[in-house]
Protein backbone atom coordinates (compact mmCIF):
# COMPACT_ATOMS: atom_id res chain seq x y z
CA UNK A 1 0.00 0.00 0.00
CA UNK A 2 3.03 2.31 0.65
CA UNK A 3 4.66 1.49 -2.29
CA UNK A 4 4.16 2.80 -6.23
CA UNK A 5 6.05 -0.11 -8.57
CA UNK A 6 4.06 -1.69 -10.93
CA UNK A 7 2.77 -4.65 -8.62
CA UNK A 8 -0.68 -6.87 -8.38
CA UNK A 9 -1.85 -10.23 -6.96
CA UNK A 10 -0.20 -13.06 -8.58
CA UNK A 11 -3.12 -15.51 -9.09
CA UNK A 12 -4.36 -12.88 -11.14
CA UNK A 13 -1.64 -12.95 -13.52
CA UNK A 14 -0.15 -16.40 -13.36
CA UNK A 15 -1.04 -17.17 -17.10
CA UNK A 16 0.91 -14.28 -17.96
CA UNK A 17 4.43 -14.86 -16.51
CA UNK A 18 5.98 -16.79 -19.06
CA UNK A 19 4.43 -14.07 -21.65
CA UNK A 20 6.26 -11.54 -19.18
CA UNK A 21 9.27 -13.90 -19.04
CA UNK A 22 9.15 -13.96 -23.60
CA UNK A 23 9.16 -10.20 -23.60
CA UNK A 24 11.87 -9.65 -21.00
CA UNK A 25 14.26 -12.34 -22.52
CA UNK A 26 13.94 -10.51 -25.83
CA UNK A 27 14.75 -6.91 -24.58
CA UNK A 28 17.59 -7.99 -23.16
CA UNK A 29 19.05 -9.58 -26.07
CA UNK A 30 18.12 -6.52 -27.90
CA UNK A 31 20.58 -4.59 -25.00
CA UNK A 32 23.29 -7.08 -24.64
CA UNK A 33 23.60 -6.63 -28.57
CA UNK A 34 23.29 -3.29 -28.66
CA UNK A 35 25.91 -2.95 -26.00
CA UNK A 36 28.16 -5.90 -26.48
CA UNK A 37 31.21 -3.31 -26.61
CA UNK A 38 30.56 -1.76 -23.58
CA UNK A 39 31.92 -2.73 -19.91
CA UNK A 40 29.26 -4.20 -18.03
CA UNK A 41 29.89 -3.69 -13.96
CA UNK A 42 26.28 -4.38 -12.24
CA UNK A 43 23.49 -6.36 -12.59
CA UNK A 44 20.66 -5.42 -10.54
CA UNK A 45 17.42 -7.25 -10.59
CA UNK A 46 14.81 -5.81 -8.44
CA UNK A 47 12.76 -2.98 -7.56
CA UNK A 48 10.23 -5.28 -6.80
CA UNK A 49 10.32 -9.15 -5.93
CA UNK A 50 11.94 -11.13 -8.75
CA UNK A 51 11.57 -14.25 -6.61
CA UNK A 52 7.72 -14.16 -7.26
CA UNK A 53 8.72 -16.07 -10.24
CA UNK A 54 8.93 -20.00 -9.88
CA UNK A 55 12.41 -21.58 -9.94
CA UNK A 56 11.82 -22.81 -13.07
CA UNK A 57 11.23 -18.95 -14.54
CA UNK A 58 14.48 -17.87 -12.45
CA UNK A 59 16.15 -20.43 -14.11
CA UNK A 60 15.21 -19.37 -17.59
CA UNK A 61 15.79 -15.73 -17.23
CA UNK A 62 19.32 -16.07 -15.44
CA UNK A 63 20.72 -18.61 -17.70
CA UNK A 64 19.53 -16.50 -20.74
CA UNK A 65 21.77 -13.51 -18.81
CA UNK A 66 24.75 -15.79 -18.45
CA UNK A 67 24.49 -16.87 -22.33
CA UNK A 68 24.05 -13.22 -23.55
CA UNK A 69 25.41 -10.86 -21.30
CA UNK A 70 29.76 -11.36 -20.38
CA UNK A 71 30.69 -11.16 -16.92
CA UNK A 72 34.39 -10.29 -17.98
CA UNK A 73 33.78 -6.89 -16.13
CA UNK A 74 31.55 -7.73 -13.76
CA UNK A 75 31.40 -6.65 -9.92
CA UNK A 76 28.08 -7.41 -8.61
CA UNK A 77 25.02 -9.35 -9.06
CA UNK A 78 22.32 -9.07 -6.95
CA UNK A 79 18.74 -10.43 -6.37
CA UNK A 80 16.42 -9.25 -4.66
CA UNK A 81 14.57 -11.87 -3.06
CA UNK A 82 12.06 -9.13 -1.74
CA UNK A 83 9.24 -10.57 0.53
CA UNK A 84 10.25 -13.57 2.74
CA UNK A 85 6.98 -15.09 1.96
CA UNK A 86 8.04 -15.51 -1.36
CA UNK A 87 11.52 -17.24 -1.02
CA UNK A 88 12.27 -21.04 -0.72
CA UNK A 89 15.31 -23.06 -1.18
CA UNK A 90 14.78 -23.94 -4.62
CA UNK A 91 14.76 -20.66 -5.47
CA UNK A 92 17.90 -19.89 -3.44
CA UNK A 93 19.45 -22.65 -4.98
CA UNK A 94 18.55 -21.34 -8.63
CA UNK A 95 20.01 -17.79 -7.78
CA UNK A 96 23.46 -19.29 -5.80
CA UNK A 97 24.17 -21.24 -8.75
CA UNK A 98 24.35 -18.84 -10.82
CA UNK A 99 26.78 -17.21 -8.92
CA UNK A 100 24.94 -13.79 -7.78
CA UNK A 101 27.17 -11.92 -5.38
CA UNK A 102 24.49 -10.02 -3.36
CA UNK A 103 20.75 -10.37 -2.09
CA UNK A 104 17.88 -8.64 -0.22
CA UNK A 105 15.58 -10.02 2.07
CA UNK A 106 13.15 -7.11 2.65
CA UNK A 107 11.29 -7.41 6.10
CA UNK A 108 10.51 -3.32 6.42
CA UNK A 109 9.72 -3.81 9.63
CA UNK A 110 9.78 -5.96 12.25
CA UNK A 111 6.80 -5.71 13.92
CA UNK A 112 3.69 -7.98 13.22
CA UNK A 113 1.04 -5.23 13.11
CA UNK A 114 2.65 -3.44 11.08
CA UNK A 115 3.39 -6.00 8.00
CA UNK A 116 -0.42 -6.59 8.80
CA UNK A 117 -1.60 -2.94 8.18
CA UNK A 118 0.92 -2.14 4.93
CA UNK A 119 -0.24 -5.17 3.13
CA UNK A 120 2.95 -7.58 3.60
CA UNK A 121 1.76 -10.93 3.58
CA UNK A 122 4.70 -12.55 5.02
CA UNK A 123 5.26 -13.29 9.08
CA UNK A 124 8.02 -11.98 11.31
CA UNK A 125 9.08 -15.66 11.50
CA UNK A 126 9.27 -16.09 8.16
CA UNK A 127 11.77 -13.20 7.87
CA UNK A 128 13.70 -14.81 10.46
CA UNK A 129 13.20 -17.90 8.09
CA UNK A 130 14.32 -16.72 4.83
CA UNK A 131 17.06 -14.85 6.40
CA UNK A 132 18.36 -18.47 8.09
CA UNK A 133 17.92 -20.01 4.90
CA UNK A 134 19.64 -17.98 3.07
CA UNK A 135 22.94 -18.32 4.98
CA UNK A 136 22.41 -21.80 4.76
CA UNK A 137 22.71 -21.89 0.61
CA UNK A 138 25.67 -19.83 1.44
CA UNK A 139 24.83 -16.14 0.49
CA UNK A 140 27.63 -14.31 2.08
CA UNK A 141 26.13 -10.79 1.38
CA UNK A 142 22.60 -9.93 2.37
CA UNK A 143 21.12 -6.60 2.45
CA UNK A 144 17.90 -6.19 4.79
CA UNK A 145 15.66 -3.02 4.28
CA UNK A 146 13.38 -1.26 6.84
CA UNK A 147 11.48 1.93 6.95
CA UNK A 148 11.18 4.44 9.49
CA UNK A 149 7.52 6.19 9.58
CA UNK A 150 5.52 3.26 8.61
CA UNK A 151 1.84 3.73 10.21
CA UNK A 152 0.86 3.68 13.86
CA UNK A 153 5.48 3.01 15.33
CA UNK A 154 6.48 5.07 17.46
CA UNK A 155 10.50 4.70 18.48
CA UNK A 156 9.81 2.10 20.62
CA UNK A 157 8.74 -0.33 17.57
CA UNK A 158 11.91 0.62 15.53
CA UNK A 159 13.88 0.00 18.29
CA UNK A 160 12.72 -3.57 18.79
CA UNK A 161 12.93 -4.00 14.60
CA UNK A 162 16.70 -3.16 14.80
CA UNK A 163 17.22 -5.31 17.88
CA UNK A 164 15.48 -8.22 16.21
CA UNK A 165 17.93 -7.76 12.57
CA UNK A 166 20.98 -7.39 15.03
CA UNK A 167 20.41 -11.02 16.01
CA UNK A 168 20.48 -12.05 12.01
CA UNK A 169 23.21 -9.64 11.65
CA UNK A 170 22.77 -8.65 7.55
CA UNK A 171 25.76 -7.89 5.76
CA UNK A 172 24.35 -4.13 4.86
CA UNK A 173 21.35 -2.70 6.32
CA UNK A 174 19.20 0.16 4.30
CA UNK A 175 17.46 2.18 6.29
CA UNK A 176 14.28 4.00 4.12
CA UNK A 177 12.52 7.13 5.44
CA UNK A 178 8.73 6.67 4.30
CA UNK A 179 8.07 8.21 0.96
CA UNK A 180 4.34 8.24 -0.01
CA UNK A 181 4.43 8.24 -3.66
CA UNK A 182 0.93 9.42 -5.70
CA UNK A 183 0.33 6.31 -7.11
CA UNK A 184 0.46 4.56 -3.87
CA UNK A 185 -2.71 3.87 -2.06
CA UNK A 186 -1.52 4.76 1.73
CA UNK A 187 -1.75 8.90 2.22
CA UNK A 188 0.47 11.27 4.20
CA UNK A 189 -1.91 11.28 7.12
CA UNK A 190 -1.95 7.59 8.23
CA UNK A 191 0.07 8.86 11.17
CA UNK A 192 -2.55 11.20 12.39
CA UNK A 193 0.34 13.60 13.85
CA UNK A 194 0.97 17.00 13.51
CA UNK A 195 4.46 17.96 11.28
CA UNK A 196 6.47 18.41 14.80
CA UNK A 197 6.13 15.00 16.28
CA UNK A 198 6.21 13.08 13.00
CA UNK A 199 9.73 15.12 12.96
CA UNK A 200 10.48 14.02 16.29
CA UNK A 201 9.32 10.38 15.82
CA UNK A 202 11.32 10.09 12.62
CA UNK A 203 14.07 12.06 13.94
CA UNK A 204 14.77 9.40 17.09
CA UNK A 205 14.21 6.47 15.32
CA UNK A 206 16.69 7.33 12.17
CA UNK A 207 19.10 8.02 15.33
CA UNK A 208 18.40 4.52 17.09
CA UNK A 209 18.84 3.09 13.17
CA UNK A 210 22.29 4.66 12.99
CA UNK A 211 23.24 3.72 16.33
CA UNK A 212 22.24 0.43 16.14
CA UNK A 213 24.22 -0.23 12.51
CA UNK A 214 27.36 0.90 14.26
CA UNK A 215 26.77 -2.10 16.76
CA UNK A 216 26.58 -4.03 14.17
CA UNK A 217 29.71 -2.80 12.69
CA UNK A 218 28.30 -1.24 9.35
CA UNK A 219 29.03 1.97 8.03
CA UNK A 220 26.78 4.54 6.21
CA UNK A 221 28.26 4.42 2.35
CA UNK A 222 24.96 5.92 0.37
CA UNK A 223 22.49 8.46 1.15
CA UNK A 224 19.28 10.22 -1.17
CA UNK A 225 15.94 11.59 -1.23
CA UNK A 226 12.99 11.24 -1.92
CA UNK A 227 10.26 13.34 -3.29
CA UNK A 228 7.19 13.66 -0.58
CA UNK A 229 9.52 11.81 2.66
CA UNK A 230 8.10 12.36 5.81
CA UNK A 231 9.61 14.81 8.10
CA UNK A 232 12.05 15.82 4.86
CA UNK A 233 14.49 12.95 6.24
CA UNK A 234 16.76 10.64 3.71
CA UNK A 235 17.83 6.99 2.96
CA UNK A 236 20.78 5.75 3.97
CA UNK A 237 22.57 2.28 3.25
CA UNK A 238 24.95 0.81 5.99
CA UNK A 239 27.30 -2.23 5.20
CA UNK A 240 30.19 -3.90 6.94
CA UNK A 241 33.59 -2.06 4.78
CA UNK A 242 33.50 -4.51 2.06
CA UNK A 243 29.86 -5.32 1.27
CA UNK A 244 28.71 -1.92 0.18
CA UNK A 245 26.47 -2.39 -2.73
CA UNK A 246 28.11 -1.06 -5.97
CA UNK A 247 25.16 -0.53 -7.98
CA UNK A 248 23.53 1.91 -5.30
CA UNK A 249 26.75 3.86 -5.49
CA UNK A 250 27.06 3.94 -9.58
CA UNK A 251 22.96 4.94 -9.75
CA UNK A 252 23.78 7.92 -6.72
CA UNK A 253 26.79 9.23 -8.64
CA UNK A 254 24.86 9.30 -11.53
CA UNK A 255 28.23 8.72 -13.50
CA UNK A 256 27.26 6.33 -16.13
CA UNK A 257 24.24 4.64 -17.52
CA UNK A 258 21.91 2.08 -16.18
CA UNK A 259 19.73 0.21 -18.77
CA UNK A 260 16.34 -0.89 -17.16
CA UNK A 261 14.30 -3.31 -18.54
CA UNK A 262 11.02 -5.03 -17.66
CA UNK A 263 7.47 -3.60 -16.95
CA UNK A 264 8.26 -0.04 -15.67
CA UNK A 265 11.72 0.26 -15.94
CA UNK A 266 13.44 3.42 -16.01
CA UNK A 267 16.78 3.70 -17.89
CA UNK A 268 19.37 6.72 -17.06
CA UNK A 269 21.61 7.57 -19.75
CA UNK A 270 24.42 9.85 -19.05
CA UNK A 271 26.45 12.29 -20.72
CA UNK A 272 29.51 14.20 -20.62
CA UNK A 273 30.24 12.52 -16.91
CA UNK A 274 27.11 13.53 -15.69
CA UNK A 275 26.59 16.99 -16.69
CA UNK A 276 23.33 15.97 -18.91
CA UNK A 277 20.82 12.94 -17.95
CA UNK A 278 18.04 11.75 -20.36
CA UNK A 279 15.66 8.89 -19.28
CA UNK A 280 13.90 6.43 -21.15
CA UNK A 281 11.03 4.71 -20.18
CA UNK A 282 8.81 1.37 -20.61
CA UNK A 283 5.44 0.98 -19.42
CA UNK A 284 4.64 -0.14 -15.92
CA UNK A 285 1.34 -2.06 -17.06
CA UNK A 286 2.57 -6.09 -17.52
CA UNK A 287 0.07 -6.45 -20.53
CA UNK A 288 1.06 -3.23 -22.42
CA UNK A 289 4.62 -4.15 -21.62
CA UNK A 290 3.94 -7.70 -23.48
CA UNK A 291 1.92 -6.75 -26.30
CA UNK A 292 4.13 -3.36 -26.90
CA UNK A 293 7.73 -5.05 -26.06
CA UNK A 294 8.63 -4.24 -29.93
CA UNK A 295 7.72 -0.05 -29.23
CA UNK A 296 9.70 -0.23 -25.95
CA UNK A 297 12.92 -2.13 -27.64
CA UNK A 298 12.31 0.80 -30.56
CA UNK A 299 12.76 3.86 -27.29
CA UNK A 300 15.92 2.24 -26.38
CA UNK A 301 17.42 1.60 -29.81
CA UNK A 302 16.32 5.72 -30.35
CA UNK A 303 17.73 6.71 -26.82
CA UNK A 304 21.01 4.42 -26.80
CA UNK A 305 21.61 5.71 -30.10
CA UNK A 306 22.51 9.15 -28.92
CA UNK A 307 24.92 7.58 -26.30
CA UNK A 308 26.72 5.30 -27.95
Amino acid sequence: SYCSFSSGPLDRWKEKVDAYVDALCKELEFIAERSKNKKLNPIYIGGGTPTTLTAEQLERLMSWIDEKFSREYLLEYTVEAGRPDSITEEKLKVIKNHDITRISINPQSMQQKTLDVIGRKHTVEEIKEAYALARKTGFDNINMDIIAGLPGEDISDMEDTLAQIAQMHPDSLTVHSLAIKRAARMEMEDLNRDAKETHEILSGMIERAAKAAKEMDLFPYYLYRQKNMKGNFENVGYSEVDKAGIYNILIMEEKQPIIALGAGGSSKLVFDHGQRIERVENVKDVVNYITRIDEMIERKREGIAKWL
